[in-house]
This record gives C-alpha cells, sequence and structure tokens, in this order.
C-alpha cells in the first residue's frame, strides 16, 4: 500500500500572465491504484483495532508519512463473505469509534485510535457524554499535524438529527498519534463550522468554514490566521471584501449575481495556476451523488457556477450497489498527491440504512478520483 500512496509534489505555479478562463476538465479517471490499496489494507488483518472502513478522508503529510484522517471508523474484522460483525452495542464484536487515522510511511500502513479506560480501542479525540467528535481538515505542523474537529450532539432520534455544538484544534505530535497533546477551542460563536477546509497561507493558514443553510447545502466562509498554523489572531472576509476580527462580521461566499454559494458541509479550495478551484457535493439535491467544480481567481471568490465534472456510480438504486439507500457525500481534494494538471480527490461512500454497511463492508471507504485540467497555469 505504501508504494501506491507515494506523494508526488506539485510544481510551483507558471509565472506566466493568467489564462482568459479558467481550466476546464480534460478527463476523470478513478484512481484504482489507492482504491485497491484501502480496500486490500482493509480486508486483510484481523485485529480488533484495525481499519476496515471509515469517512470523511483528509490527508496530511507528515515526517512519518502520508496521515489518513477519518471520522466514524469500523474496526476489526472483515469476514470471508465480505460482511462485518455488527458492532459492539449492537451485540457482535465490531468496534465502532467516531474518529481515526491511517499512517501510511515507509514500513507500510497502520491503524491509530487510543484506548478507553478498560484499554478498548477508542477515537483519539474522544467525546464527552453523548457527544463526539467528527474530523475536520489538518496542516502539518513541526513533525506532527494539527487537525481541527467538529463536536456534534444527538438532536433527535433520527440517525440524522445531529446539532454542530462547536470546534477545536487539537494538536499531535510525531509518535503520539493515539491522543493529541491539547485541545484549544477555536471561533464557535457565528454558527461556523470552521475547518471545512484548510490551506497554508504565508506563516498562517486559510480557514474555511460551512453555515448550515436552510434547506439543505451550507453556506461557505473564509477566515485567515497570522501564524503559526492556525494559532495566531484570526480575522473574516467580510462582504465588503475586507477583514474584520469579529467572527460575526464574516460574510457567506458568493457564486454568480452575488448570490450566496451552496456548498457540501466539507468541500475544498486548492490553487491550481492562477485560479482556485471549490470542489463540492450538489448541494440543491439531497444526497446528490454529482461532484461539481466553481473556480475563482481569488481564494475568497466569487466564484463561476458549479458544474457537475463526476456522477459517483455507486450511489443509489441504479447505482453499483443496486440500492437507493447508498450515498457518495463530502470530495476533497488531496493536493499533496496531485502531479501538476491534476487533481486527485476522493469522496465518501455509505448508506442510509446502518445494516448495509454491516452486510457490506466494502461499501462504507473511500473512493478516489484524478481529474486531468487542461489550459492550467
Amino acid at each position: 500500500m505504501a508504494a501506491a500512496l507515494v506523494v508526488a509534489c506539485a510544481a510551483a505555479p507558471s509565472a506566466a500572465p493568467p489564462a482568459a478562463g479558467p481550466p476546464r476538465v480534460a478527463w476523470v479517471r478513478a484512481f484504482t491504484a489507492l482504491d485497491r490499496a484501502f480496500g486490500g489494507y482493509a480486508d486483510r488483518d484481523a485485529s480488533p483495532r484495525h481499519w476496515t472502513g471509515g469517512d470523511s478522508t483528509y490527508s496530511v503529510p507528515t515526517a512519518e508519512g502520508e496521515l489518513w484522517v477519518f471520522s466514524d471508523t469500523f474496526l476489526g474484522t472483515v469476514r470471508p463473505d465480505g460482511s462485518r460483525s455488527p458492532v459492539l452495542g449492537d451485540g457482535g464484536s465490531t468496534p465502532f469509534v467516531h474518529n481515526s487515522f491511517v499512517l501510511i510511511g515507509a514500513a507500510g500502513a497502520r491503524t491509530v485510535t487510543g484506548r478507553d479506560a478498560a484499554g478498548r480501542p477508542d477515537a483519539p479525540v474522544p467525546g464527552t457524554g453523548r457527544d463526539w467528535y467528527w474530523a475536520r481538515a489538518g496542516l502539518p505542523a513541526g513533525r506532527g499535524a494539527e487537525i481541527v474537529y467538529a463536536r456534534y450532539a444527538p438532536a433527535g432520534p433520527g440517525p440524522l438529527d445531529i446539532a454542530w455544538r462547536g470546534t477545536v484544534l487539537a494538536s499531535f505530535r510525531s509518535g503520539r498519534l493515539d491522543r493529541p497533546d491539547s485541545l484549544t477551542p477555536l471561533p464557535s460563536a457565528a454558527g461556523i463550522s470552521w475547518g471545512a477546509w484548510l490551506a497554508p497561507h504565508g506563516h498562517g493558514a486559510y480557514v474555511y468554514g460551512a453555515e448550515r443553510a436552510p434547506g439543505g447545502g451550507s453556506f461557505a466562509h473564509l477566515a485567515r490566521t497570522s501564524g503559526p498554523g492556525l494559532r495566531g489572531a484570526w480575522s473574516y472576509l467580510t462582504r465588503g471584501g475586507t477583514w474584520s476580527r469579529h467572527e460575526a462580521d464574516s460574510a457567506r461566499l458568493t457564486g454568480p449575481g452575488g448570490r450566496a454559494l451552496r456548498t457540501s458541509d466539507e468541500f475544498s479550495v486548492v490553487r491550481h495556476g492562477h485560479w482556485y478551484a471549490l470542489l463540492t457535493q450538489r448541494s440543491d439535491r439531497p444526497f446528490s451523488a454529482e461532484l461539481q467544480l466553481a473556480w475563482s481567481r481569488a481564494p475568497g471568490g466569487p466564484f463561476g457556477r458549479p458544474r457537475t465534472v463526476f456522477r459517483a456510480p455507486e450511489a443509489g438504486p441504479y447505482g453499483t450497489y443496486h440500492n437507493a439507500r447508498v450515498i457518495a457525500y463530502n470530495p476533497h481534494e488531496h493536493p499533496e498527491l496531485a502531479h501538476r494538471g491534476e487533481l486527485v480527490v476522493s469522496y465518501n461512500v455509505n448508506s442510509l440504512d446502518p445494516a448495509d454497511t454491516i452486510r457490506r463492508a466494502d461499501l462504507y471507504r473511500p473512493r478516489f478520483l484524478r481529474i486531468g485540467l487542461a489550459g492550467a497555469r
């Protein structure tokens, strides 16, 4: 698996003048090496602490190797028939945690979790009471990593009845990824879940946030920090295009006609030459399987109209699982793995019926794409 995940650093942007229009998508291909690497890794081990599936699928290049950052995670063993035992809470033997890592280094891949008081597998960032933490984006920090986590709690009886409660920054040091050295509260007073995406900017970072939108999807926001990383002073992009120290002044990023741009809850914004690509799931249709790109000349927009570049073949009644409950969601770029002129993209696959992920362990795993760009400079 390690050979399939060798990082290919993108070259620096050209000094040529900007193109008249944004890059266009020339081709889209499954990144089968990554798909097979994660599938093979999930199926090969019988350890109760072994990763067999997860979502979110952020990545951070670190001194130890490529750190894959997951939210809800199944651990344990995949049976010969491709199923897994039910989770421990349902009388089975499968551990389930709300966040985890898979670290791929020179020696191969290994799963990283925490431990609870009884020594059983637990999330590296465990919740308290009925709350839990789901992963957001991260950045390298020294030889370790800093990763944003969003705290959630139940808000009703259904599996989708959840409420965001705040956001923290977890600092992990090399060799001790099983628990953070520190948890630092991040701005959370304006109803914006920061950390949907992070991008280095000088000594600090651009921090993208998601504000839940009525009727589905999210409104994107942008903050920046003075560094180091996310620990310096924060400022927020306002409606007038200036920067304010007050989170309440943060404005929704815009698309065509100055209208607020709707995105998925998790998305990415990555620079390609003189342009910035916003990768999102189509948000005007519930559980849409369409991945879309929108382009801007600036990290805070305005962005052009999002255009569909790919439809996840796994989703819906006519998808590869022939199951109307199967969904695809939350695409991200992985720029540290991409060559110039391409995007490396992941998206998650899941089912609205949790029993499907027990019957088919391979359903609940990330999928990967390579998207080639023409005219990118």
